[in-house]
């Protein structure tokens, strides 16, 4: 083969592979604005829920969560009961 038509095989292949990376980085970008629409919508769509639903129950979790530290503060009294208690049991 001649230097020439190695040249120019060469040139080819650099152009095919500019033309298929270039395609390629063109697919990409399109997926990534589409994700970026959608990531968008959902959180349009969740600061909505965000805002009419989960505030309002703020003030019920806050209760059920003050009750949670009750019991959970008075576990180690019970806890030491029932070793009082266990400790007498006759075996």
């Amino acid at each position: 083969m001649s230097t020439h038509l190695l040249v120019l095989l060469s040139v080819v292949l650099a152009v095919v592979v500019v033309v298929v990376l270039a395609g390629a980085l063109i697919l990409v970008r399109r997926g990534l604005l589409s994700i970026s629409t959608n990531l968008g919508t959902l959180a349009g769509a969740l600061e909505t829920v965000e805002s009419e639903h989960l505030r309002t129950l703020e003030p019920s979790v806050t209760a059920i969560n003050a009750q949670f530290d009750t019991i959970l503060g008075a576990l180690p009294g019970i806890a030491a009961k029932a070793k009082v208690v266990a400790e007498r049991r006759p075996r």
